[in-house]
């Protein structure tokens, strides 16, 4: 049954009227509240305790649970238990959220009050909603769910929220990282309450590296310093995860030094495309192709966008800046990804910076030698290629921290690839 249908049977019950009903319950949908369970809180909003009796939900393993279920019973262990806050039908609501796993499997939830539970209990999960979450089912725990201590059971998952920066995945939540901040920086954003200041910047320890945003700005997040974070939760972030440190989470100074890696993960293009992004990695492949719009391109002075024929797509006609920017397909044999060299990595390449691009250009009277230029310079050879990967609807696109001609041994490499492939 829809939220139309649901807001009709509703407003007939209860007698209201059922615009009013309907508007209630797609507000409490909208943020991913189980309908049935929208429903019960709509019942209790208009003075009717009866939530529709029916028979206890059904007990379910953790494998068999589907987002077909309204609600479920579920016995098992809390691997992780984040704290931070959202807006609600516009307030501000403190929730708890995090993993619960048996013996079959784990699963997100989310609980709409404090229910107590901290990593490691063993407990019973009764009448717990169940909602879909980045196309997979999680427990939703409100005022109808009660939870009581159960028998202890051995899961085949680690307790606790402690994780290297590389094992981490958007959607995380209550997770605990030791790292060093290698770049920090204030900014001042138009925040759901306003001008708010927050600090962003790059940790990193011995896995990787990755961004971060800390929305309650800690006076230990300093450049350079060791910290531990506990209770961070974890978002997208141009296709890779990002750490996020709320006001719940708890940062505290570390009496060693957290050690850094120097390199990035060196992965096949197709398993880092297949990652879904990543914030640092490694490919190595050939340059087989130059992509139209690189060179000596102009950009907005609005807004930075490529202009063409002197037209940006935002701001209409404007007076272009010049740039240099190279957009090269890089296939390794197993996938091709669009590496972005920037300016100074386009520079590099071609050979000269923007006032010789420039010049050039003038000399023969037509912007695209330069690119003929790159082009000649780069198609044909290997690289090594280092950035932060986005894969989208349009595909997979490196941004280029480093872009150097490979030295390596082919024999070598040949070795190395037969090694993967187990030959």
């Amino acid at each position: 049954m829809n939220v139309e249908d649901r807001a009709e049977e509703l407003a007939s019950d209860l007698g209201v009227d059922k615009e009013e009903v309907k508007d209630d319950l797609e507000n409490l949908v909208s943020y991913s509240v189980p309908l049935e369970e929208a429903v019960g809180s709509l019942r209790r909003k208009y003075g009717d305790s009866d939530d529709g009796g029916g028979t206890a939900p059904p007990e379910r393993d953790v494998t068999e649970i589907t987002t077909e279920d309204d609600g479920v019973t579920v016995s098992g262990v809390v691997l992780t238990v984040g704290k931070r806050s959202i807006q609600y039908q516009g307030t501000e609501q403190v929730i708890f959220e995090g993993e619960f796993a048996d013996e079959t499997g784990k699963i997100s939830y989310t609980a709409w009050e404090d229910f107590g539970i901290e990593p490691g209990d063993a407990v019973r999960i009764e009448n717990a909603g169940v909602r879909e979450w980045e196309g997979n089912p999680e427990l939703n725990l409100g005022e109808r769910t009660t939870i009581a201590v159960d028998e202890d059971v051995d899961v085949p998952y680690e307790i606790g929220g402690d994780r290297p920066l590389t094992e981490l995945a958007p959607g995380d939540r209550g997770v605990n990282v030791e790292v060093r901040v290698l770049e920090r920086e204030h900014k001042i954003i138009d925040g759901r309450d306003g001008e708010t200041e927050i600090l962003s910047g790059v940790f990193g320890d011995e896995s990787t590296r990755l961004p971060f945003t800390d929305w309650e700005p800690h006076d230990e997040i300093e450049e350079g310093a060791s910290i531990r974070i506990e209770d961070a939760f974890v978002r997208e972030f141009r296709g890779a995860p990002s750490i996020n440190v709320s006001e719940f989470s708890t940062v505290r100074t570390l009496d060693r030094a957290v050690d850094v890696t120097e390199e990035a993960p060196r992965m096949s293009i197709r398993d880092a495309v297949e990652s879904g992004g990543l914030f640092d990695v490694e490919v190595v492949g050939s340059a087989i192709a130059v992509r139209d719009r690189s060179g000596l391109i102009e950009r907005c002075p609005e807004c930075g966008r490529v202009v063409q024929n002197g037209q940006c797509r935002s701001h209409g006609a404007v007076e272009g800046e010049d740039d240099l920017r190279t957009k090269v397909i890089v296939d390794d044999g197993t996938a091709t990804v669009t590496a972005v060299l920037d300016e100074a990595l386009t520079a590099d390449v071609y050979g000269g910076g923007l006032e010789d691009a420039r010049e050039h250009a003038r000399d023969a009277m037509d912007r695209d030698v330069v690119t003929d230029a790159i082009r000649e310079a780069i198609v044909g050879r290997e690289f090594r290629v280092r950035g932060s990967l986005s894969v989208d609807d349009f595909g997979a696109t490196l941004n280029a921290t480093a872009f150097d001609a490979c030295e390596d041994d082919p024999a070598d490499r040949a070795h190395e690839l037969l090694a993967e492939v187990g030959r």
